[in-house]
């Protein structure tokens, strides 16, 4: 895989992510802020979205911001398990850490931080 094209929208405050830039891709809403596109029959990242990045990107006063993945609890089965082995391996490991929140011991919500942008960002700048 090439490496990614970026490109950032200061009015929209919005990150644009190409890991296949041109190719058709299926795009799937981790939350919020953040849409994967993939191809879903070769099960490979084609992008990502990050829509209010600045606010994605600004630490805390405790360390960087986790975001809950909320859009995989809408998604078939088939498609959720599609999505998570892509959000598992690089590219998108590279940018997004995936963990868990676990408010009790018979639950574990996924969850994601934003990882350094720099290899990502290096790309064109809008």
């Amino acid at each position: 895989m090439n490496e990614p094209v970026s490109n950032y929208d200061e009015t929209s405050d919005t990150l644009y992510v190409s890991f296949a830039p041109g190719e058709e891709a299926t795009g799937v809403e981790l939350n919020d802020h953040i849409l994967l596109r993939i191809d879903k029959k070769e099960r490979r990242v084609v992008g990502l979205t990050f829509f209010e990045y600045s606010f994605l990107a600004q630490r805390t006063e405790v360390g960087p911001r986790s975001f809950p993945l909320t859009g995989l609890a809408h998604l078939s089965d088939e498609l959720r398990e599609i999505v998570l082995e892509i959000l598992r391996r690089p590219p998108v490991s590279d940018l997004l850490l995936l963990s868990a929140y676990t408010p009790s011991i018979a639950e574990a919500i996924p969850i994601t931080l934003l990882q350094s942008l720099v290899a990502a960002t290096t790309g064109s700048r809008g």
